[in-house]
This record gives C-alpha cells, structure tokens and sequence, in this order.
C-alpha cells in the first residue's frame, strides 16, 4: 500500500513489470483511449461564511470538469448553497476561489443542498442506490464497468473522519467499505478520489487495500492538518506572494492550498498529455509550503495514476475563463492558514477592520472569547479525560500516540463511533477545532477501555 508522498523507483519498476506481463509496454498503456463516460461526485463538507473556500473549491471544480466537457447529468453536487447570497458576502450571486475574482458559482447544479448534504445521502449517492436518497435531486453515481469516477471531498477532518453540515460525520471504515461494495458491483473501470481535510491520510491508510483500481490522493499524512490558502490581506512583514484576496473578503480564505494546487494545475495542463501521477507530484511540490503546508499523501493502486488527467476530468478547453493562473502564481501561494485556525483569523480580522466602538467590534470580540473559551475547555476536559484513565504520568503519552504508517487508526471502528458519541453527550459536540481529539478517543479504544468507564470517565472529566 502507498502511504507516503514519496513515490520510489521501486514502485516504478513494478509497475513497468506488471504493465509488461499484460502484454503492453509503459508506451502503449499511457497512450490508450479512455472508454466510457466520466462521472464527478464534488462536496463540500462544511457550512458558514467563514467556511467560504469549501463551496468555492468545489464550484470551481465543476467549472474546470464542466469546461472539460463533461455534462451536468454525470456530475453530481453536494453543497450547504449558504455562500452566495450570504449576507455577508460582498460580491452577493457571485463565489470566487482565487484572488483573481472570476465567478466559479453560476451554472453549479444545486443536487444536494442544506440537510440533503449529509453521510448517508453521500453513500447512496456512490453505490447508485436511489431508494435510500432523502432529499436533494435524487442523481446517482449510476456508472458502468467501464466508467471513470473522479471524486472530490473537501472540508474540515480530523483522525478518521470528515465532516458533514449535517447528520453523522464520514467515519473512514465506512467510506472504504462503500468504495469496496462500489468496486464489487462492477460499475466502474477506475476511480480516483481527491480528499481535502485535516488529517486526511488517515481516511485510508491501513485500510484501503490495493486492487480496487482507486487511485487516492490526500491533502496531508494521518497525523497533520491541511492548510487553507488566498487568506486575508499581506502586510510589509507578511507579504501575500502572489495577489491578496479583494479587500472586502475580510479574513475569508477564498480556497485549500491542496485544492487550489490541483485545480488550478487543471486549469493550464494538458490533461489530455498529462497524466494523473505527474499532477501529484506537482502539487505535492506546491502543497509542501515549509512551515505552511502539508505533505500530500497517496493510497491505492499506483497504477491508476498513470492514467491521463482527461480520463478522469475531461480535456481542457481552450476557452477555459478560469485559467488565468500565470506559472508564478502556481508556483508560489497566497498568505496560508491552518485550516483548524481559519475560524479564529476571520474574527480576528473583522474585529481589526470594525470601527472603534461599534457594535460589530464588540460582538465580534465576544465571539473571539467564546472560541477561546471553547478551545481552552476542550483541551482541558480531553486532558482531565486522559488523566483519569491512564494516570497524570501517562495520560498525554497516550492520549497523542500515532500508529505507524499502515496501520489503521484504530482496531475497533464501531468502538471509536460509540466513544465518540459518549464524549460529545458529556463534554459537548466536537468543533473543527477538537475534532483533532478523536485521535485520543480512538486510542482510549485501543487500549481496552470499558464503554462503562468512557461514560463514567467522560462524565467525571466535563463535569465541572
């Protein structure tokens, strides 16, 4: 299994030595005509104005497949839709996901909107099942066996999880097993999966087996968060490298560093020349931003990553109205956030810009301490929680533990969704921010904790 950015030589010569057992050379295989249609599932995860990069990543990836010539019926969209007309926003109709300002939002199709974007839909979205979808426009993943499906999630994680607006959060051993029972139906040739999040490696490392032909690639490792990317306004010792974001979007980050490195690679590649392997390791190169960045991740079977961009998001137009990134603005990004941070350097910025005495400066001030508070109550009650199980001496130590790479999160997946549950029914639902904690709960379970002892615990350690 792949595990790391790093794609060895190794690798390489296996693929050469299988693709020449087939009968084909490296040639051959990377020049084959694509059969089938392409299919798209794009969600974003997320809801709120502070959350804006999420929806605009995901409408400009409709734009770029859209303009790839890929039609509305074979790509299906998942979205909050609380963006555009926002009262907050400046540009009111109109979402933009790069500091040069081209609308990505008009012509999205609205499939899954509000309480319709959730796990469950999502799910019977990919394995075509028609009857279990509530809500939304009722379009399924409704491929053939020699279909191609590119998906695209982006939105805040944590330890094996990815977040929805509404319902349960997307427990990675679910997610790997409808990819499973999707590849078992035979209803697809190849697909290659896109996922933006904190903690997104941990979707699948030691748990997506190879010979599914999936092909996944991951904004960060198991254990670091994704940066958010065109945030906020550069000053003489915090340049922005590139162009800031129009001033109006106060502390609003317009797009991910990851999904605006691949989207944005979309956008002037050659798809039809280019093949998904050579985009990985440029974006990985972009995404890798010293202090702030991450390290693109990649899982499955390598050899779907040979195959063309176009197989899996259509050839580039050549009137593509998105594309005009320069090469120095793709290599170089804007001012970059910690995706767990986005929140608290968009209140920060609007109590900077709000005028002295306002109502607005004062609410937002308030709001600044209430996610303070927050953080500082979570931190402490997981603390107090980790003390009160394994010692004052040990607590921490295993609490923080990271698995090595290709080992799963955790051994007992139902375990960690009930530990979940009883801590969020004592200490109150985890925000983006603590969902970094799951780490901890799921290590509770791999320790052998009673669900007795984690409620009375849980109950112990946020009771004050």
């Amino acid at each position: 299994m792949i595990s790391r950015y790093n794609v060895g030589v190794f690798f390489l010569v296996l693929v050469s030595i299988w693709v020449n057992i087939e009968g084909r050379s490296i040639s051959q295989f990377l020049n084959e005509e694509s059969e089938g249609t392409i299919w798209a599932v794009l969600v974003a995860g997320s809801n709120g104005w502070d959350n804006y990069r999420h929806q605009a990543d995901v409408c400009h990836a409709y734009q770029l497949l859209k303009d790839g010539g890929l039609k509305d019926e074979n790509i299906i969209v998942f979205m909050y839709d609380d963006i555009a007309k926002n009262r907050e926003n400046p540009r009111p109709g109109v979402i933009i996901n790069s500091p040069y300002g081209h609308d990505v939002y008009k012509g999205v199709p609205k499939d899954y909107v509000g309480e319709d974007v959730n796990a469950k839909n999502f799910y019977n979205v990919i394995l075509a099942n028609k009857s279990g979808i509530v809500g939304g426009s009722g379009k399924v993943l409704n491929s053939g066996p020699n279909d191609h499906i590119f998906i695209y999630y982006t939105d805040h994680g944590g330890p094996g999880i990815v977040s929805m607006p509404s319902g349960e959060y997307v427990f990675a051993n679910d997610l790997v097993d409808v990819l499973k029972k999707k590849h078992a139906s035979g209803t697809y040739d190849r697909l290659v999966f896109y996922l933006e999040a904190c903690e997104s490696g941990s979707m699948f490392d030691g748990l997506l087996p190879e010979g599914l032909d999936i092909f996944v690639m991951t904004a960060s490792k198991p254990d670091e968060d994704s940066w958010a990317t065109y945030c906020g306004e550069g000053t003489p010792d915090d340049p922005c490298l590139v162009k800031c974001p129009p001033p109006e979007f106060q502390g609003v980050c317009l797009g991910d560093l990851y999904s605006v490195a691949w989207m944005e690679d979309s956008d002037v590649q050659d798809r039809d020349a280019d093949t998904v392997q050579g985009q990985h390791i440029r974006v990985a190169n972009r995404t890798a931003d010293g202090d702030y960045g991450s390290h693109v991740s990649v899982y499955g079977d390598i050899v779907v990553s040979f195959d063309r961009l176009s197989t899996y998001m259509g050839e580039t137009s050549t009137n593509h109205s998105h594309a005009s990134v320069d090469a120095i603005s793709f290599s170089k990004s804007s001012k970059n956030v910690d995706q767990r941070n986005t929140e608290l350097f968009y209140l920060f910025t609007k109590h900077q810009n709000a005028p002295e005495g306002s109502d607005e400066k004062y609410e937002t001030y308030m709001k600044i301490n209430e996610v303070m508070s927050q953080r500082s109550q979570v931190e402490n009650k997981v603390k107090h929680l980790g003390e009160l199980l394994f010692g004052v001496e040990k607590g921490e130590e295993v609490l923080h533990s990271v698995r090595p790479a290709g080992q799963p999160l955790v051994d007992n997946w139902d375990c960690l969704k009930s530990y979940v549950k009883i801590f969020e029914a004592h200490c109150g639902r985890l925000t983006p921010y603590g969902r970094k904690h799951v780490r901890g709960i799921a290590n509770i379970c791999n320790a052998g904790i009673t669900s007795e002892k984690m409620a009375t615990t849980s109950a112990q350690a946020c009771s004050s």
